[in-house]
């Protein structure tokens, strides 16, 4: 999950309809609901009984590395099914938010189509890309934080004077305004930071953020677009210690 303070953007142009980012966004919360990781469906019982539902949950429908680069088939769509699968309602919220208020402004530049596919490609690379990096573990990778990344890489490229306001805890949380091109840096400086002390254990992909926010920002260059002058404000919020 995106960790840190990350930035939320809100656009302040004629409404229209993104529904992709919507389409998305449904299925994650449906997913959930549905899964052992909400703790709402009965069916999976309580207690030990639930703890136990939801590990298998997540090996089944996470990445886990070791497993991913074997020879076993039935891993091979892993790394689309561990991006609608997220660890807990924070883990849900945070990842939904930021897709949520960066996803509408970049799919109605990128077009609907191109940008489910970019979402979806960018998310799958960036679970593949920590896979590789951490080959021996089995440590189970499941949201959408590597997709969510490529979406805040693109939306850099194209929004880069955007007016984003975020909210610094060490600051004790005072709202302070900055174009993107200085916040989204700055987020990407304290991953990298992050990601030299990451571990096989339990925690947050790190990597999986880097590499994602980078074949974002990429992919945005690469379409040779100009980048947008259009001004957002919004919010930030703390993002969640899930994976």
């Amino acid at each position: 999950m995106i960790t840190a303070w990350v930035p939320a953007a809100a656009r302040k142009v004629r409404q229209q309809a993104a529904p992709v980012t919507y389409a998305l966004i449904v299925a994650c919360c449906v997913v959930f609901l549905i899964s052992p990781g909400s703790g709402l469906n009965p069916a999976y019982g309580t207690g030990d009984a639930l703890i136990a539902a939801q590990r298998a949950y997540f090996e089944r429908w996470g990445v886990v590395p070791v497993e991913l680069l074997s020879d076993k088939p039935r891993v091979a769509l892993t790394p689309v099914t561990a991006l609608f699968v997220h660890g807990s309602w924070l883990h849900l919220l945070g990842n939904m938010l930021f897709l949520y208020v960066f996803g509408m402004m970049v799919e109605e530049r990128m077009g609907h189509l191109q940008y489910g596919l970019f979402y979806l490609g960018c998310g799958c690379l960036a679970l593949l890309a920590y896979a590789i990096a951490h080959a021996d573990s089995g440590q189970t990778l499941v949201g959408a934080s590597g997709a969510i990344s490529a979406v805040l890489g693109a939306f850099l490229y194209l929004f880069p004077k955007a007016r984003v306001t975020s909210l610094f805890p060490f600051l004790f949380f005072l709202p302070l305004r900055f174009p993107a091109w200085v916040v989204l840096p700055f987020w990407v400086a304290l991953q990298w930071a992050a990601a030299g002390q990451e571990s096989d254990g339990p925690g947050v992909a790190y990597l999986a953020h880097l590499v994602g926010f980078s074949l974002g920002f990429v992919y945005a260059w690469g379409r040779g677009r100009r980048p947008s002058r259009v001004k957002a404000s919004g919010t930030a919020t703390e993002g969640d210690s899930q994976p």
